[in-house]
């Protein structure tokens, strides 16, 4: 399999952003039932200019095969956040982000939205399993599960 995952760029901000604001608002709108977050202040324009920040950008490979679908941000030993297009998705773009995170950097933990069971599942099948420890999403009464390798 030829490796398409590469560093993120200034140029790939719109795409970034778009495939976080879409799969944000199909995945977690129906955990947390907050309109005016998924549709008020989560918007592409802000997400790109948040994530054009050194501290994030630097920190983010996207898979590029001609077109950006999907995106992983890594910082030190854990995957901050993984998301693939809704429409390229359950086509290997994530098993091939999660298996570079795992062989370039060494990662061995995450944090899950307790109740997004498909996520939770994606990542067990990746090697990774729940452990006992949570803590609550910063603003909200749901919690995120640590996941470890």
């Amino acid at each position: 399999m030829t490796l398409k995952i590469r560093k993120a760029a200034i140029q790939d901000l719109s795409r970034i952003a778009e495939i976080l604001v879409f799969v944000k608002r199909v995945n977690f709108r129906p955990i947390f039932k907050n309109d005016a977050y998924s549709f008020g202040e989560l918007q592409v324009l802000s997400v790109a200019e948040e994530y054009a920040a050194p501290d994030i950008l630097g920190h983010i490979w996207v898979y590029d095969d001609g077109i950006v679908k999907g995106m992983i941000h890594i910082e030190g030993k854990e995957i901050r956040e993984l998301y693939v297009d809704s429409f390229f998705q359950n086509q290997g773009v994530g098993a091939e982000l999660i298996e570079f995170a795992k062989n370039e950097f060494s990662v061995c933990f995450l944090w899950a939205i307790e109740k997004n069971v498909d996520a939770i599942r994606f990542y067990e099948r990746h090697g990774f399993h729940r452990t006992e420890t949570k803590k609550f999403e910063e603003g909200t009464t749901e919690y995120l599960i640590l996941m470890e390798s």
